[in-house]
């Protein structure tokens, strides 16, 4: 499978190793641009629109005797500081209690804004009041941005504005002396995204710093190849994001063939019946006497002679779980989050133990081929069989299947459309949407003897590999 993501940032670390595009002799060595760079500086202090930095009575070079350079770079470019050639500075929240400060025509924008490219649109809009009485700025368009708070994907991203804006104390707001090398700084900030991330310093939640961003050592080529790689840039995201959009669409073409595929087997259309097979209904009574046989439901389709409909909670201990504060966990357990599963294919994203997460509270125990199912936003799919022992979030529930059902046939009937429907029509909760554990335990489970189901497992699992190596080329 192309990975479209790698490739972006194989690109981007080729443009910032001079290896992107091939040097000309005729350029103007960037030593000269940064001689320019540093006069326009200079010109801004004398004329009052900028503060010198604190320290700093001239640009000289001395702070580079110590400075090791990362990686080498053609003859042609230099090492220099970011603040040497650009201003680096933050904003603010203006106190939410004050309502004079909200309201206003001025916009503002917080950290959120840094996940896409561009900021076309403010967060929210403050007043004139707001912008004397706080250390609010307004930047011009043009100003980079990035995301200096959050432990997520959030902190080290990059975005540029393309309104006028002040930002919260969350960004750093990057403007150059030169606005001529905008567009190849945002390229080298996007391809250092992880390393910005690993420059951040506290306890649980890391964070950078003004200081940190303001002495990154930026590779700066000269104004001609700067122009030379921008283009080439440009035009390779272009061909990535054609390739993402082919691959997106293919993607969401199998997954839905991988979805009718389940709902035709959970209907008994997948596999032949064996007349041989003990019915399901008696095979339910016989392991589990008290379990709900469901023989009037017009809103399901037609089912098999021996198969039979009935309630999750009488096939499974859904609801029943074994949790477990997180300080009596061991330091090398597996814990679950629901961003380690992959939405729609249940596929593990990520696997850490508890001395590598942040976290507190409760988590559900759960055993080795538990089916996970996650409660939180049905709609996004995540559901697996676990592949070992482990715990995992509350929002997380292990289910244990009795014996009249396989735990992957319960997997492959929690994911199919028609459940899914089910969980969609019941949930309750406006942004974040939850599946009670009422509703669940009362959502119908059509169940085919346990013969049929190995079979039906099978079948499924042989055409799903088809499809995955087909997603393998994409």
């Amino acid at each position: 499978m192309i990975d479209t993501q790698k490739l972006r940032q194989r690109i981007l670390d080729l443009a910032i190793r001079g290896k992107l595009v091939p040097q000309d002799p005729n350029d103007e060595p960037a030593s000269v641009l940064f001689e320019k760079i540093r006069a326009e500086k200079e010109r801004l202090i004398a004329e009052g629109k900028i503060k010198r930095p604190k320290a700093k009575k001239t640009s000289d070079k001395s702070h580079y005797e110590d400075f090791v350079p990362p990686f080498e770079i053609p003859d042609s470019w230099e090492w220099v500081k970011l603040d040497e050639i650009a201003q680096v500075s933050t904003g603010a929240t203006p106190s939410k209690t004050n309502k004079l400060y909200y309201g206003g025509s001025i916009s503002w924008v917080g950290s959120s804004v840094t996940s896409s490219q561009y900021v076309d649109s403010p967060t929210d809009y403050i007043t004139e009041l707001a912008l004397k009485e706080t250390n609010c700025e307004v930047y011009p368009i043009g100003t980079l941005l990035i995301a200096m708070y959050g432990e997520g994907k959030t902190r080290g991203q990059v975005s540029e504005l393309r309104i006028e804006a002040a930002c919260n104390q969350a960004c750093a707001a990057i403007m150059p002396y030169d606005n001529s090398i905008k567009d190849y700084l945002k390229i080298y900030l996007l391809a250092n995204y992880y390393h910005l991330r690993s420059l951040a310093e506290g306890g649980n939640q890391p964070n950078l710093n003004i200081g940190k961003i303001s002495t990154l050592y930026i590779p700066l080529p000269p104004f001609s190849e700067q122009v030379r790689i921008t283009s080439r840039y440009s035009h390779l995201l272009d061909v990535i994001l054609d390739l993402e959009y082919h691959k997106n669409g293919l993607v969401y073409t199998i997954n839905l063939i991988k979805s009718q595929i389940l709902g035709a087997a959970m209907q008994g259309k997948l596999v032949e019946q064996d007349p041989t097979d003990e019915p399901a209904a008696d095979m339910l009574r016989r392991i589990n006497p008290k379990a709900k046989i469901i023989t009037d439901n017009p809103h399901y389709p037609q089912l098999p002679d021996n198969w039979v409909l009935t309630n999750l909670e009488s096939v499974c201990n859904y609801g029943h779980c074994d949790s477990v504060n997180v300080e009596d966990i061991s330091s090398d357990d597996w814990i679950l989050e629901l961003e380690d599963i992959e939405k729609d294919s249940g596929e593990i994203l990520s696997r850490q133990t508890k001395q590598y997460r942040s976290v507190s509270g409760i988590r559900h125990r759960f055993g080795k081929s538990d089916v996970l199912y996650s409660k939180l936003r049905t709609y996004l799919n995540k559901v697996l069989l676990a592949p070992e022992d482990g715990y995992c979030t509350a929002e997380i529930i292990p289910i244990t299947a009795y014996d009249c059902i396989l735990p992957e046939y319960l997997c492959s009937w929690l994911r199919s459309p028609h459940f899914m429907a089910y969980t969609l029509q019941c949930g309750y909760g406006v942004k974040m949407p939850r599946l009670s554990t009422s509703d669940a335990r009362n959502g119908i489970v059509p169940l085919p003897p346990l013969n049929e189901q190995t079979r039906i497992i099978e079948k499924v699992r042989n055409i799903f590999s088809t499809l995955s190596d087909m997603e393998f080329f994409i």
